[in-house]
């Protein structure tokens, strides 16, 4: 939670305390019989409503204890109960509800007593009972909204993650699809391509005739076909890891970029998407890291919370922060891979000067 809305909550809170107070203390002023005391008591009562977020059933006594010592010393009007009814309504509306009941037969019950039993008495007491018994209410009525609304929240974003999932997966089948259609058709005919291209070379050198450049030239073109093919038809037939981040950071070392791997938290399994995510943002951040930050230091991070892993690539290469990096490719599928997952994703260069990736996914689905 950010610390401009915490701010704001507690400014809205003590402005609520000020109205109250203010409203109260104007009634009893026309009131010749009300005293200091009772001022400090309904000033007690209405600046306890400025805690009522954290404190609700300790703001709920104190506002009930200081409104019905005024009500029994000053015998004011149904305008005093405003910091009780105020108290009751929070009260309730955290689930604290016997309380407020109860908070409500208290202060009504000094109301009463603050007189001979007369009619007036008894409307006011009638009136005041309306006025708690609404708050209890709307109290509740809060509680289940505000239930409702995080309930129809977390449905919305179970929702979009398994919509997510879904569209990976058949992205993922497609792959797989066009990978065997490529190998059934394209491979078959480069293959016998080639096959024919080194044969009619092959029996020209036997007979001891000149090979034509251009029957060369498709036996070349052919062999380098092939070999892209294959790579392709890798890539698209899989997108597992092959291999740790700890396996990537080893062979970046061993390619001659100094990389400090770090692993803070409860290392746990993770299910096979968040674990692929992990595994080519590392990739793809030492990779970048290998092409434009020079030579550099690279940081590897890890951190595992309860519900997320945070995976923070830095180095102090070249990148000057007053000249933003344009995405290319590999940050855009990075961003892309992250959000999917439902977590987020930081790339900029630092303050200090070199590159960052901060990438942060839930773990709602690890083992």
């Amino acid at each position: 939670m950010s610390g401009h809305f915490v701010t704001g909550r507690r400014l809205a809170d003590a402005a609520l305390a000020v109205v109250v107070g203010a409203l109260v203390m104007t009634v009893a002023a026309f009131d010749a019989d009300t005293g200091p005391v009772d001022y400090a008591l309904i000033a007690v009562g209405s600046a306890a409503l400025a805690c009522y977020r954290a404190a609700p059933r300790a703001v709920l006594a104190v506002t009930t204890a200081s409104g019905s010592a005024y009500v029994l010393h000053a015998h004011p009007g149904p305008v005093s109960a405003l910091p009780v009814f105020a108290a009751v309504h929070t009260a309730a509306r955290v689930g604290h509800r016997g309380l407020a009941a109860a908070a409500s037969g208290v202060f009504l019950a000094a109301f009463i007593a603050t007189g001979p039993t007369t009619q007036e008495v008894v409307e006011r007491a009638v009136l005041l009972a309306g006025w708690f018994l609404c708050a209890v209410v709307t109290g509740l009525a809060d509680r289940n909204w505000q239930a409702y609304l995080r309930q129809t929240e977390q449905r919305a974003l179970e929702a979009e993650r398994t919509r997510e999932e879904a569209a990976l997966r058949r992205a993922g089948e497609e792959r797989l699809r066009i990978a065997r259609e490529l190998h059934d058709s394209l491979t078959h005919s480069i293959s016998i391509v080639k096959l024919q291209a080194g044969v009619a070379v092959h029996l020209a050198r036997k007979r001891g005739e000149e090979i034509p450049p251009a029957l060369l030239a498709i036996q070349d073109a052919s062999g380098d076909a092939m070999r892209e093919l294959r790579a392709t038809l890798e890539l698209l037939r899989g997108d597992e890891p092959t291999g740790t981040p700890a396996l990537l950071v080893e062979r970046a070392c061993a390619a001659g970029l100094s990389v400090d791997l770090t692993v803070t938290g409860e290392e746990r399994p993770l299910t096979a998407t968040v674990d692929r995510a992990v595994y080519r943002i590392v990739q793809e951040a030492l990779t970048n890291a290998a092409r434009h930050a020079g030579p550099a230091k690279v940081t590897v991070e890890l951190a595992y919370a309860d519900d997320d892993l945070t995976i923070h690539v830095a180095d102090d290469g070249t990148a000057d922060p007053t000249r933003p990096t344009t995405p290319g490719v590999g940050l855009t599928g990075m961003r892309e891979r992250v959000t999917a997952l439902g977590g987020t994703l930081h790339a900029a260069p630092r303050e200090e000067g070199g590159f960052e990736i901060r990438a942060s996914l839930p773990l709602r689905e690890a083992g």
